[in-house]
């Protein structure tokens, strides 16, 4: 979607060769990688028991513990969100979300802590239930720094972690909410008490009510304190959290820093796991694409094209939209983030669609342009190959042999439009390039978030695991400036590319671009 203009050590990769570790693990444990160190064989040993507990936890849970003494009531049993013991068409055994098991989040957790100094404690919290009107909410979508660290997707939660010297490095409590058959009759079932701690592996929970009153004595044994300020949006009391920052009741002033940061340090490289999830979100919106390209007709509405989209991701197993799409008919384009669509669409205009599904988590954006009638005229095929070259060359300089940065890549992408408008005779006002018709960056960081890991530059050089939107563009003005057979025309052209380390991955590879492909997807139209 257009935009505008770790330190830590880890666990012996032999203790889990049957398990799957993040790839920058892996990297981390190489001899010739600087960015960390091996952790200690405590270290290790404590990961791998946990790890073993919760699926040994898991498995006791759901069979043979006092909250499931029989077969069927273990096939009764019910939890917040899917897990592997009563989700198993979605979930493999050991797994805490689809696609990510308890290892990746031990992980995690571990990378961080163990980048914090002695007297550290993390304090990280949920959403709470957002309301569109009385009563009736919104569906949820969990934040996602508290997601990255124990998968736990339930509103009015808290996770606290406190470095320590035990075997495991740190300990974890989970603020939840208990179950509660009656709210639970109206609400669906909650994960519980017991379950953050006999599935997401969590040392101690507790029950989210009490989370303000605890909150404060817990932080004022630690010197160092990471949380974020909350937004409205978030679990965090605002009055708790300036008590976390002042720390009257202490008597040493505790230092308070940021946590989303670091978070965002670790979740800028995606592990293999990560890049898997990602590469099935790209395939879902890229055949859903496919799909919306041949139900594409003079007759459609944009928002009928919205709802086409929509129901092809959900159909391949998307969960939702990762964001409002731009479905965009004709001049409509111009609007970076026009999301109205309201219109009609026009025979003989195109269609710039900015969408993507969300796939267990985790984000798709792409965006295509293509004819309302299902062939290019003569100057909107001239004005697409010339963004569509952008685009290809752009997504060749996205490896870490490359070491450019974002900012690079965009004034790359900048560079080939001029040259692009010029073999065309097209001769822009002075600045007009980067202020009207190209006016957003050439792409962002993507991955849990549509806009990922903000606080992380884009001039940073790109390395190996990175995922990123590459997303030139091109939208002439209904300006006399111009010639007219271009005015009014928009387009965009966006893959999602993973960092390779000399060789890119294009994520969102489904979702034809070249002008053949596109006509001949149109070209074949779906049944009314």
């Amino acid at each position: 979607m257009a935009t505008r203009t770790f330190a830590g050590r880890l666990l012996s990769s032999s203790t889990f060769s049957t398990c799957v570790m993040p790839s920058r693990a892996r990297s981390i444990l190489k001899p010739s990688t600087a960015v960390g160190r091996i952790a200690s064989t405590r270290t290790t040993a404590a990961c791998a028991g946990v790890v073993a507990r919760n699926f040994d936890l898991g498995r006791s849970f759901f069979s043979t513990s006092s909250l499931a003494q029989s077969e069927k009531e273990a096939a009764l049993a019910q939890y917040g969100q899917p897990t592997w013991m009563t989700h198993p068409h979605l979930m493999k055994e050991g797994e805490i979300t689809p696609g990510l098991t308890a290892l990746e989040y031990e992980v995690r957790r571990t990378l961080l802590m163990e980048s914090l100094p002695r007297n550290s404690v993390v304090i990280a919290t949920s959403h709470k239930t957002r309301f569109m009107t009385n009563n009736i909410f919104y569906p949820f979508h969990q934040h996602t720094d508290f997601y990255y660290l124990c998968g736990f997707n339930e509103p009015d939660s808290a996770l606290v972690l406190e470095k320590d010297n035990s075997p495991r490095g740190y300990k974890m409590t989970m603020f939840v909410a208990p179950k509660n058959a009656n709210i639970e009759m109206w609400e669906g079932p909650r994960t519980g008490i017991e379950a953050a701690k006999e599935v997401f592996g969590a040392d101690e929970a507790i029950d989210a009510n009490l989370f303000r009153y605890r909150i404060v004595d817990m932080a004022s044994r630690y010197e160092n304190v990471y949380f974020d300020y909350p937004s409205p949006s978030m679990f965090m009391p605002m009055d708790i959290a300036k008590k976390l920052h002042n720390k009257p009741d202490s008597d040493a002033m505790s230092s308070t820093k940021g946590l989303s940061p670091l978070i965002q340090e670790q979740r800028v490289i995606k592990s293999e796991a990560e890049i898997k999830i990602m590469r099935q979100a790209g395939e879902i919106s890229g055949k859903a694409f496919i799909e919306t390209m041949k139900f594409t007709c003079p007759k459609r509405l944009e928002h009928q094209v919205y709802a086409k989209f929509d129901f092809e991701c959900r159909m391949r197993g998307s969960q939702m939209m990762a964001y409002v799409p731009v479905v965009a008919g004709g001049s409509n384009a111009l609007t970076m983030h026009y999301v109205n669509n309201d219109q009609p669409l026009k025979d003989g205009d195109l269609l710039l669609m900015d969408a993507g599904g969300e796939y267990n988590g985790y984000a798709s954006d792409i965006t295509r342009t293509w004819p309302v009638n299902g062939k290019f005229t003569p100057a909107q095929k001239d004005l697409y190959e010339v963004v569509l070259k952008s685009n290809k060359e752009c997504i060749k300089l996205c490896t870490e042999e490359h070491g450019l940065s974002l900012n690079q890549i965009h004034d790359v992408s900048m560079r080939l439009i001029k040259e692009g408008l010029a073999d065309l005779g097209i001769k822009p006002l002075p600045h007009d390039v980067d202020r009207r018709l190209y006016p957003h960056h050439v792409g962002h960081y993507l991955g849990l978030d549509v806009h990922d890991t903000g606080d992380i530059s884009r001039s940073r050089s790109l390395k190996e695991g990175m995922v990123i939107t590459i997303e030139p563009g091109l939208y002439i003005p209904r300006d006399p400036a111009y010639p007219e057979k271009y005015q009014g025309i928009g387009i965009r052209i966006e893959d999602n590319v993973m960092i390779g380390k000399t060789v890119p991955q294009i994520l969102s590879v489904t979702a034809p671009k070249e002008v053949v492909d596109i006509e001949f997807c149109c070209a074949n139209k779906s049944a009314e």
